[in-house]
């Protein structure tokens, strides 16, 4: 089992920035990977970004220049740094965890809310 604890959500607007960190714990595999999704109001929950075990990134077209994902310094944390947020930015963000062996896990999400 793996438990994931975000935080950092919040209320921002235009332009401004925000940081949602997250953090790991239970019985996980080095290799993994961690990310975070999110899910707008009446939308699928969508891919933002990605960090492999060995600190390969992936991000949506829509974030990148905006957004950088990285691990923290302690084991199994991720962070995502917004910047230039815009108010389709706005949804619940989601922290996964996945590995081939266990699958995936989630988050319980934080709002981000970017008003214009």
């Amino acid at each position: 089992q793996v438990q994931l604890v975000e935080s950092g959500g919040g209320l921002v607007r235009a332009g401004g920035s925000l940081r949602l960190s997250c953090a790991a714990s239970g019985s996980f595999f080095s290799i993994n990977v961690m990310g975070w999704y999110r899910q707008a109001p009446g939308k699928q929950r969508e891919l933002v970004a990605s960090i492999t075990n060995t600190g390969f990134r992936n991000y949506a077209s829509s974030v990148k220049g905006r957004f950088t994902i990285s691990r923290g310094n302690a084991e199994n944390t991720v962070l995502l740094q917004m910047n230039s947020l815009k108010p389709e930015d706005t949804a619940v963000y989601y922290c996964n965890y996945r590995n081939s062996e266990i699958g995936d896990y989630w988050g319980q999400g934080t709002q981000v809310t970017v008003s214009s």
